[in-house]
């Protein structure tokens, strides 16, 4: 396992990637050893603090994964949300129970408020003035002050990785890690994400 990681970690190739203006694939990593058949059942998780904001996320990507030959099951429709420890026996129950071939699971990584102070500007007239005090006096007198401001950016940091239900651990598929700048709203970060997760596993021939 531990050889793997560090596999992934030395594959993972940086890309630029965007859906809209917001939202950045900044990483992605696709298994080359992987030759199962195409999934026909998805289940599809999200982790977030927030159990809302975690329903509206799975809801949202399975809506946009569902077509035909390819069923794709909320989370929140078949698995138990435990507010302390998770018992792993009993999702490896649903998932063999409810014949799920693959889960999509992503996580609320980071939320980083970052701030940049400009500087103010100082303008003097373009003259020689320090050769005398009138001059010099004259010249600083009018200076025109520019004040400064602070910029304010937030980024939202989500991973989302893709598993095949092999036994007896399931096989990691696909992962990427997403940046969303700015953001309106957190259905804003739910609707950005979920479009460019569709359209890069859909690319990558992941799912159909």
């Amino acid at each position: 396992m531990a050889k793997r990681i560090v596999a992934i970690a030395l594959i993972l190739a940086t890309v630029t990637v965007s859906y809209g203006k917001s939202t950045k694939l900044i990483t992605s990593w696709k298994n080359p050893e992987f030759s199962g058949p195409k999934f026909h059942k998805i289940l599809v998780i999200g982790m977030s603090p927030n159990p809302g904001r975690r329903s509206d996320f799975e809801d949202a990507l399975s809506a946009q994964l569902n077509k035909p030959g390819q069923q794709v099951i909320a989370g929140n429709q078949i698995l138990l949300r435990p507010d302390s420890k998770v018992d792993l026996e009993y999702i490896r129950a649903q998932i063999r129970e409810n014949k799920v071939d693959a889960v999509i699971v992503s996580r609320l990584v980071s939320v980083k408020d970052s701030y940049t102070v400009v500087p103010g500007q100082v303008w003097t007239y373009p003259y020689p003035y320090y050769r005398s005090f009138y001059g010099y006096y004259g010249a600083v007198w009018p200076v025109v002050y520019t004040p400064g401001y602070t910029i304010e950016d937030k980024t939202v940091r989500v991973e989302t990785n893709v598993y095949a239900a092999t036994p007896p651990d399931g096989e990691l598929v696909w992962t990427g890690t997403s940046d969303t700048f700015n953001p309106k709203s957190a259905s804003k970060v739910i609707k950005d994400l979920t479009k460019l997760i569709v359209a890069e596993l859909t690319k990558g021939g992941v799912v159909s």
